[in-house]
């Protein structure tokens, strides 16, 4: 129930954040977004730090936890739905950068729950650790944020967006052009930014993302985590879901996500990225025939911990890689001008992606 319940209370704001930040992103500014953002979510962590060492009853401790999820979600909507417009309006490669680093978020956290165990550290100590790091990390973030718009290489794609100009009979080519120019020629006018035009040059890598990380919620973690060791190990089993579904899985994903600096195949137009993407409906039933207990429907067919360890790392790797291409590729489909709003339609489909896995994961978990 609990999980079911906060599965809810974070993909529902999630969503509806990013879709209302893909359309009313024109009317607050950028800045306002951003840092505001991340000053609620650092308060929020602030707070949960705090509550930490305050004894609470079930029910006041449930309640609390499930409004401060909703808070955390609906602005980090906001912000993740910005950053990615943010990175829209630079060169393709900039993208992986924000898609490794969620990667690395994960990392970061399967690593902090193996030493939290190996440690033997109580709950609530390592609990307070958890949200004091992530404190830390999201005061740094703000400090970065302040700095971002002195950099050269920042201000020049800012500007270019904001006086991006394009001649009727030349829609698909951007042109740099002086503002004496511009004047002089009655040709060149500001475009207005569609939603639905923007859509129709990137819908197909904007569903591609969608069914990529529907695909994997609808998996990982509720198949995934519960599958269990067959080794008679005892402190194997203790680590077996830690190290080979969360460390491994974030690991191969952080992987596929970084790659994509120095690799991106298939191209944006090429039909074998969806292909790729339709082809990792596979591992859904593999995992499903593991070692996944309980079960009531269907036998377990790969019964040794390294079938599931391979299929992690096929699922994860693809995951990284596919997603952080299609993220990266969205933007660029589209004219400078409407880079930012692509961004960001493209940050919805992947919030609508999560939350579609997330529904998909209890009928998958159902009929394991």
């Amino acid at each position: 129930m609990f999980n079911n319940v906060m599965t809810l209370c974070a993909m529902l704001p999630l969503l509806l954040c990013t879709c209302l930040n893909s359309f009313l992103h024109s009317l607050v500014p950028q800045r306002v977004r951003v840092m505001g953002s991340l000053l609620v979510i650092m308060f929020i962590f602030i707070v949960t730090a705090v509550l930490v060492k305050v004894p609470l009853e079930p029910l006041p401790f449930f309640s609390v936890t499930m409004v401060k999820i909703v808070i955390i979600n609906s602005f980090g909507a906001v912000l993740q739905g910005s950053l990615f417009g943010m990175a829209g309006l630079l060169p393709a490669s900039y993208t992986t950068p924000i898609m490794s680093g969620q990667g690395l978020a994960g990392t970061f956290a399967a690593f902090a729950m193996i030493c939290a165990i190996t440690s033997g550290s109580e709950m609530h100590e390592a609990a307070f650790g958890y949200f004091i790091t992530a404190c830390a990390v999201i005061f740094l973030s703000v400090l970065s944020y302040i700095l971002l718009p002195r950099l050269e290489f920042f201000q020049f794609y800012q500007d270019r967006n904001k006086d991006q100009t394009i001649p009727d009979e030349e829609q698909n080519s951007v042109s740099l052009v002086s503002r004496e120019d511009k004047d002089a020629n009655p040709d060149w006018k500001k475009h207005d930014v569609s939603m639905i035009e923007i859509f129709k040059k990137i819908w197909t890598l904007a569903l591609s993302v969608c069914f990529t990380f529907t695909v994997t919620i609808g998996t990982f973690p509720a198949i995934a985590a519960d599958t269990r060791s067959t080794l008679a190990d005892s402190s194997w089993d203790l680590y077996f879901i830690p190290v080979s579904c969360f460390l491994l899985f974030n690991l191969c994903d952080w992987g596929g996500r970084s790659l994509t600096a120095v690799c991106m195949w298939p191209g944006k137009d090429s039909r074998i990225l969806p292909a790729l993407i339709l082809c990792r409906v596979v591992l859904v039933p593999l995992f499903m025939m593991c070692n996944v207990q309980p079960r009531l429907h269907l036998p377990v067919f790969f019964y040794h911990d390294g079938f599931f360890i391979v299929f992690m790392i096929l699922f994860a790797f693809s995951n990284g890689y596919l997603a952080s291409l299609c993220m990266c590729y969205g933007p660029k489909n589209v004219l400078p001008h409407e880079a930012e709003t692509a961004g960001a339609i493209m940050a919805f489909f992947l919030s609508l992606g999560l939350a579609l896995g997330a529904a998909l994961s209890f009928l998958l978990r159902a009929l394991v």
